[in-house]
């Protein structure tokens, strides 16, 4: 069944028409809550070990450029608006608004990816590696499992792209995912508003 068969014929929050997509939902609520003490724990670990820094290693005030993060802020905030505008359009049964508002989260997704890279790589050549120091060791694991959730949602949110566009469409099973998808982008969002403000802006700050 392709997009447009359906456009039209479904309920105003179609993820929550069946027991089947609300318990998806409340399933998923249940996920995060998980993901949020994993996260949780990495942070309290990065504040413990973030001034262990051995002798000659750069610190965070010299290591840390707010310029090319801030931008990497920005797309990343901006591509959790254009998830909201996607799930409104499927909330209006738009088929073909929503497919485009997860492609252009799925390009800025990438985009910020592809700044999270740069940056790894630059730290790397000025001597900030994963074994460095206690310091290095809890920055790379906290920000490169963010990194690598942004990068699971990338392929998932391209996934239901590709189901709903060239097989199954936007029905009552289909809804419940983008709609849990979309939940799944805003998390990794918040999150790295919580890696901005805490390793970035206190780290440049002292």
């Amino acid at each position: 069944m392709s997009a447009s068969h359906v456009e039209g014929k479904l309920p105003h929050e179609p993820e929550k028409a069946t027991l089947e997509g609300r318990n998806k939902v409340l399933g998923f609520w249940l996920f995060l809550g998980g993901e949020t003490v994993l996260f949780g724990t990495l942070f309290s670990a990065f504040l413990a070990l973030r001034h262990q820094v051995l002798d000659g290693n750069p610190t965070s005030q010299e290591l840390f450029k707010l310029s090319t993060v801030a931008i990497a802020t920005l797309i990343l905030l901006v591509s959790s608006l254009t998830s909201v505008f996607a799930i409104q359009a499927m909330h209006k049964n738009q088929v073909k608004a929503m497919l485009n508002w997860l492609i252009v989260t799925v390009i800025l997704g990438f985009g910020f990816l592809g700044l999270e890279i740069y940056e790894f790589y630059e730290y790397v050549h000025e001597g900030h590696k994963f074994s460095t120091s206690a310091f290095s060791t809890s920055f790379y694991t906290l920000v490169g499992f963010h990194g690598a959730h942004v990068a699971f949602g990338v392929l998932w949110i391209t996934g239901l792209i590709i189901q709903i566009a060239t097989k199954k469409g936007l029905t009552v099973v289909t809804a419940p995912k983008v709609y849990v998808a979309g939940m799944y982008w805003h998390f990794i969002d918040v999150v790295w508003v919580f890696i901005f403000t805490v390793v970035y802006l206190m780290g440049k700050v002292g």
